[in-house]
C-alpha cells in the first residue's frame, strides 16, 4: 500500500471539509442582506447563493489558488504541514461560527499555513510575498467595500428622490437579488480557489503535480477545482445561520435600498481582488459594505458588534497560526505518541463540531427575528438621516 498516496487522499478530504466550513461560515456574505430585507425567503437563500457559488467554476481561473499554494515554499511542504494548517483553519471557522462572529476563512487558512510553515522550517519556509499580498487584502478590501457602499448609498438615495421610491421598493429588491447573486459568484470565485491552492500545494510537495511552463504557476488539476467548488456550494447550502443573523440583523438596520448599496460595495471589492489574484476575505468585504451602507443611509451601526468583529479579524491569522504551529509539532512526536495525541484531539473536536451543528439556529429562527415595519407609500422628503432615523442600539 502506498502510504504517501493514502495520506494525500486523506488530507485532500480534510481540505474539502475546510471548504465546506468556508461555505457555511461565509454564506452570510451573500445572503444576509436579502434575508434581512425579505427580498428572498430565508429558506431559499442558501440554495440561491450555492448556485452562484458553483457557477464560478465555469468562468474563473486559478490566480488566487496559486497565491495560496505558494504561501509555504514547496521544499518545506508535506502532509503534516498541510494537515496542521487545515485543522487550525477548520477549528477557527467552527469556533467563530458558533459565536456568530463573521471572521475570515481566507485568513484562517493563510494563518494556518504560515504557522505550520514556521514550525516546519522557520522564517525561510514562508514565501512572504504571498503573505504580503494577503495582508494587503486585509486592509484594502474592507476600506474599498465600505467606501463604495457608502457612496452607492447616496446614489441610491438620489434615485429614491428622483422616482419617489420608498426604502423597500420592489425595484430595490430586484437589484438586491441580482447583486447578491454577483456577491455569491464572487465568493465562490475567490474562496473556492483557496482550497484549490491548499490541495495544489499538497500535490506539489508530494510530486503529484508540477510547476507550469512559466516556472511560476502551480498546475491545479481539474478534479481539484471541481471538488473545491462542489464542497463550498454544499457548505453554503447548509446555511450557517448564526453568522447570517449577525451580518443581517446586528450590524445595522437594513432595507432593500441599503442592502443594494451594501451588495454593490462587496461585489466591487471581491471582483477586483479576484481579478488580480489577491486572496481577500469576502467576509471582510461584505461586512464592511453593510456597515458602509448603514452609515450612509443614516441608520448608523452597532459599533459594539462592529468592534467585536474587527477584533476577530485582527486575531484570525495569529490564532490560526498558533494552533497550526502546535499541531505540527504534535505530529512530530514519536510515531505512536503522535498518532494517539493527534487522533484524540481531532476526535474530540469533531465530536464537538457535530454537536454544535446539531444544536444551532436555522432559517425559521432568523426569519422570526426580522422586524416587520410598515412600508411607506411615499418616500420621506429629505435624507433619511434627517427624518429621525438615528443609529441602531
Amino acid at each position: 500500500m502506498d502510504v504517501l498516496l493514502v495520506s494525500v487522499v486523506a488530507i485532500i478530504a480534510l481540505a474539502l471539509v475546510f471548504d465546506f466550513t468556508n461555505g457555511f461560515h461565509d454564506a452570510a456574505n451573500s445572503v444576509a442582506t436579502v434575508v434581512a430585507t425579505r427580498a428572498l425567503p430565508a429558506k431559499w437563500a442558501p440554495a440561491f447563493s450555492a448556485f452562484f457559488n458553483f457557477l464560478a467554476y465555469f468562468v474563473v481561473g486559478t490566480a488566487v489558488a496559486n497565491t495560496v499554494a505558494k504561501t509555504v515554499k514547496s521544499e518545506y511542504g508535506g502532509v503534516a504541514l498541510v494537515f496542521a494548517a487545515l485543522f487550525a483553519a477548520i477549528a477557527w471557522n467552527y469556533v467563530t461560527w458558533r459565536f456568530g462572529m463573521p471572521s475570515s476563512s481566507s485568513h484562517a487558512i493563510i494563518g494556518g499555513l504560515v504557522g505550520a510553515g514556521l514550525a516546519a522550517g522557520g522564517l525561510e519556509a514562508i514565501d512572504w510575498s504571498s503573505v504580503q499580498k494577503a495582508a494587503l487584502g486585509i486592509v484594502l478590501s474592507p476600506a474599498v467595500a465600505f467606501c463604495v457602499a457608502f457612496v452607492a448609498m447616496y446614489l441610491v438615495i438620489g434615485v429614491q428622490k428622483a422616482f419617489k421610491w420608498h426604502d423597500d421598493h420592489p425595484v430595490f429588491k430586484g437589484v438586491q437579488l441580482v447583486s447578491a447573486g454577483a456577491v455569491s459568484f464572487g465568493h465562490g470565485a475567490n474562496d473556492a480557489q483557496k482550497t484549490m491552492g491548499v490541495i495544489a500545494a499538497l500535490l506539489l510537495s508530494a510530486g503529484y503535480t508540477h510547476i507550469g511552463a512559466d516556472g511560476k504557476t502551480v498546475e491545479v488539476p481539474e478534479w481539484a477545482a471541481l471538488s473545491a467548488y462542489t464542497a463550498i456550494a454544499l457548505g453554503t447550502l447548509w446555511g450557517g445561520w448564526k453568522i447570517i443573523e449577525t451580518m443581517g440583523l446586528k450590524l445595522t438596520t437594513l432595507h432593500a435600498s441599503s442592502g443594494t448599496a451594501a451588495n454593490i460595495g462587496a461585489t466591487t471589492a471581491i471582483f477586483g481582488a479576484t481579478a488580480v489574484g489577491m486572496p481577500i476575505s469576502t467576509t471582510h468585504a461584505a461586512a464592511s459594505s453593510i456597515v458602509g451602507a448603514g452609515v450612509g443611509s443614516g441608520k448608523g451601526a452597532n459599533w459594539r458588534v462592529v468592534g467585536e468583529m474587527v477584533i476577530a479579524w485582527v486575531i484570525t491569522i495569529p490564532a490560526a497560526a498558533t494552533v497550526a504551529f502546535l499541531m505540527y509539532h504534535l505530529t512530530q512526536l514519536p510515531t505512536v505518541l503522535a498518532w494517539v495525541t493527534v487522533t484524540v484531539i481531532v476526535a474530540a473536536f469533531a465530536a464537538w463540531a457535530i454537536w454544535a451543528m446539531m444544536h444551532t439556529i436555522h432559517a425559521k429562527d432568523v426569519e422570526a427575528e426580522i422586524p416587520v415595519e410598515e412600508i411607506l407609500a411615499e418616500p420621506l422628503p429629505g435624507h433619511p438621516r434627517l427624518e429621525g432615523h438615528g443609529p441602531v442600539d
